[in-house]
């Protein structure tokens, strides 16, 4: 590996002079713990600093409060990449080598699993070590990041594309924390889409049949109109009846609901006038989506029917799938083989064998497995992924960064997160363990760093060496049959004029004169 040149090599010494401020930032934005469309403490912590390391800041980009877009530089290729920062409800952990929701919240509030609090510290610390090298070397060129809420929603980045925000953009890099380390060549996330169901009856009195009333204006005594309760149920058992005629018998799909809102929350005899469902759904390609969307739609409004109700339909979110570039994954995984691997020192170790003994399960010399403190190429990773899947599958799983694979060639970089050695063959550790090893710094650091420095390193080589991102460039109009309008292009699948579903009933903290609470009360006992 030839040594790095001078702006590498500050990138990088950038990033281990600022390792310590970029952890405690991390604890923070893991400790904040704000779900999709509701991380308002985060985004506004990271807008904090970059606009005092000079950056312009767009807050609330895209009609969203918690969206940013920083912007750094000119007078040369423009480079993105972006943060995410949401956490997910029902995950609640504190850093501990045992099971235990925070104090003083409901147990079952929200925690970073991924986490998105290494992977937006990790694009926040790559990006401002590139600024520092830009600003040291006198290079020309702009860098930005977004600020990315909502992932686990797939929402912010089809807003963001929809929008235009991502149309001038000459290069993006996006990371994720993962069990291993290495970019991702040919087989790319898939589509995920959401919708969500609202189900209202709003003349229930159409439903009651006069003549069997007891006596005039006594409604409660004839037939109730089933009302909003039932249309939901009905949504919801109609859809897992008709599940196996959505999709391919072959292949990763998922379709999972969850019940946005229930009327007035309180039983009565009264027939309940509102309810709202909300799906979501992944598959390898747009034609098994829109064949499933076809399919809920159709159960949407027989459930309307038979209960009295009128049903309107709201979209959260629809995705593209991800478009490859090889010369953009080469180019970073050459970066991250510059880096190295994570190293795991003794006392992250430490308290993963801390987390063995608490499960009752023999500590080991080293718990940590051997994917995430090592590399794989990525042609070998491809090799495994494709073992698993149909030859006629192209993508797999979901992530809305494809939306950016459309607008400039795109890489997936993955750094491994600490993932523990299971004792057998089969073992699952409980998903505590991961969420508790996110938020301990000597377990979560290395790779975050690793990261930070690979984006750094793979921006300044796309700022200081035309050729590695015009041969990235050609490749992208190749696939894309001319660029952005291309004949093989994909358009953004949300209108321009989308309104983000920031309105909806999501998950989030509220102040109230008890305290801060999980919208969920803490309970008494």
């Amino acid at each position: 590996m030839p040594n790095p040149s001078p702006e590498k090599s500050h990138a990088l010494q950038w990033v281990d002079d600022n390792q310590q401020s970029l952890s405690d930032f991390h604890r923070q934005i893991w400790r904040h713990a704000e779900p999709a469309w509701r991380e308002y403490r985060s985004a506004a912590a990271f807008c904090d600093i970059l606009e005092s390391e000079g950056f312009h800041v767009e807050r609330g980009s895209g009609q969203m409060p918690t969206a940013f877009l920083a912007t750094y530089g000119s007078g040369g290729p423009v480079l993105g990449t972006y943060a995410e920062y949401d956490a997910v409800p029902d995950n609640s952990q504190q850093p501990v080598p045992y099971q235990a929701p925070r104090d003083g919240l409901h147990p079952w509030a929200a925690g970073h699993t991924d986490p998105h609090s290494s992977l937006g510290v990790a694009a926040l610390a790559g990006i401002l070590a590139a600024k520092s090298a830009i600003d040291r070397h006198n290079l020309k060129g702009a860098i930005a990041i977004f600020g990315e809420p909502a992932e686990k929603v797939c929402g912010s980045k089809p807003v963001h594309a929809a929008k235009g925000y991502y149309d001038d953009f000459d290069a993006f890099i996006a990371y994720h924390p993962h069990p291993t380390n290495t970019t991702i060549w040919d087989t790319h996330c898939g589509s995920y889409w959401s919708a969500v169901f609202t189900f209202e009856c709003h003349d229930p009195e159409a439903w009651v049949d006069p003549e069997l009333l007891s006596g005039p204006n006594h409604p409660h005594s004839a037939p109730r109109c089933p009302g909003a309760l039932d249309a939901l149920c009905l949504m919801y058992t109609t859809t897992k009846y008709t599940k196996e005629a959505m999709h391919p018998h072959t292949g990763a799909w998922t379709l999972n609901e969850f019940i946005m809102a229930g009327g007035q929350c309180t039983s009565d005899n009264l027939p309940p006038r509102f309810s709202q469902i909300q799906y979501a759904w992944r598959s390898p390609n747009l034609d098994i989506q829109q064949r499933i969307y076809n399919v809920l739609e159709n159960n949407a409004r027989s459930a309307a029917e038979a209960t009295g109700c009128e049903v309107s339909i709201r979209w959260v979110t629809k995705t593209r799938v991800g478009l490859p570039n090889h010369a953009m994954a080469q180019l970073t995984y050459d970066n991250l083989a510059l880096v190295g691997p994570p190293v795991l020192d003794e006392d992250a170790r430490d308290f993963g064998r801390a987390v063995q003994q608490n499960l009752g399960l023999d500590q080991m010399e080293n718990p940590f497995t051997d994917e995430c403190q090592q590399l794989i190429s990525p042609t070998d990773f491809e090799a495994q992924v494709r073992q698993q899947l149909p030859p006629w599958q192209a993508n797999y799983t979901s992530d809305d960064y494809v939306d950016y694979t459309w607008h400039a060639p795109t890489v997936r970089l993955h750094t491994a997160r600490p993932s523990l050695k299971p004792p057998t063959p089969g073992y699952l550790y409980p998903a505590w363990v991961r969420n508790a090893l996110g938020g301990v710094s000597s377990c979560i650091d290395p790779g975050m760093f690793v990261a930070a420095k690979t984006i750094a390193t793979t921006l300044v080589d796309l700022l200081t060496q035309p050729d590695l991102l015009a041969k990235a460039q050609e490749e992208f109009r190749i696939r894309t049959g001319g660029g952005i309008g291309g004949d093989k292009w994909v358009a953004p699948l949300l209108p321009k004029d989308f309104p983000p579903p920031i309105d909806l009933r999501w998950p989030e903290y509220v102040d109230t004169p008890r305290g801060r609470e999980w919208w969920l009360p803490t309970p008494i006992a």
